[in-house]
């Protein structure tokens, strides 16, 4: 199974960027479709967006032409560039793993998971 460890979190304001990175080990990510997931206080963790085995990227509406998922298969990492940054996006955020070959949202799909990184976005 493969370990995932996120960073790059951090306090921005509104309007602003981040970079979130997902280092992987024991497997490489080229086999599996990776995910970030956000979960704000008190909310459910939620589908931010995805990107699939062949490179196809999949967001949510609330992110969708904000955030941008890329990955470098030499370096075993996946990139969660956020930019235009609302509070709203104040979470923290999760990169996750998945062997499912067809696009999915479900959390339970994503068997691999870090421990989390903080973005918080101040107004």
């Amino acid at each position: 199974q493969v370990q995932l460890v996120e960073s790059g979190g951090g306090l921005v304001k509104t309007g602003g960027s981040l970079s979130l990175s997902c280092a992987a080990s024991g497997h490489t990510i080229s086999d599996y479709r990776m995910g970030w997931f956000r979960q704000a206080p008190g909310k459910e963790r939620e589908f931010a967006g995805a990107m699939s085995q062949s490179g196809t990227t999949l967001y949510s509406e609330s992110v969708k032409g904000r955030f941008t998922i890329s990955r470098d298969n030499s370096k075993n990492t996946v990139t969660l560039q956020m930019n235009s940054l609302k509070p709203e996006d104040t979470a923290v955020y999760y990169c996750a793993a998945s062997t499912s070959l067809y696009p999915t949202t479900s959390r339970g799909d994503y068997t691999s998971w870090g421990q989390g990184t903080q973005v918080t976005v101040s107004s």
